[in-house]
Parts: structure tokens; C-alpha cells; sequence
């Protein structure tokens, strides 16, 4: 069975916070500042690595990214070419 994330690629959620991010005219530091203050401790270069999808996100850091940037968990997906999961 085919893997939906191939090796390269540690997250599916990184361009979406990159394009919620910029469109809130926020920093990846001031990304990770907020973050802290809901007490998930993500450093501004943990941000770029989520981004450019070389690192990993846990459940909690999908959560607080979702509150911080304004948005649904749902949203952070880019769901082109899932569509057939979502009927």
C-alpha cells in the first residue's frame, strides 16, 4: 500500500501554516511566541522545519497551531486529490 507522506515529507500541514501564517502578516517568531503562551514550545526554527514539512507535528502543536492561527484543524489540510474520503 502506497504511503500518503513519502520520505521526504514529515507532515502534510506545513504549507498550510505557511499561507494561514503569511496571511495574518505573521512572523515565525511571533508564530512561536503566541504558541508559548498557550504553552506549546515551538522555536521559530521548529516553525520553518513544520513549514518546509521536515519535522514533524504532534497532536497538541496541530491543536495550538490551529487556535493561534484563527483557524479549524481541518483547515491546515489541503485535501486536493482526497476528495473521494470526504464524500
Amino acid at each position: 500500500m502506497a504511503r500518503i507522506i513519502d520520505g521526504n515529507q514529515m507532515n502534510m500541514i506545513g504549507d498550510q501554516v505557511k499561507k494561514y501564517r503569511k496571511a495574518r502578516k505573521m512572523s515565525q517568531q511571533a508564530l512561536s511566541n503566541k504558541l508559548e503562551l498557550l504553552g506549546v514550545y515551538i522555536c521559530r526554527g521548529s516553525v520553518s522545519r513544520i513549514e518546509d514539512k521536515s519535522r514533524t507535528v504532534t497532536d497538541i502543536e496541530l491543536f495550538a497551531l490551529a487556535v493561534v492561527l484563527g483557524i479549524t484543524v481541518n483547515d491546515l489540510y489541503d485535501t486536493t486529490g482526497f476528495e473521494h474520503f470526504l464524500e
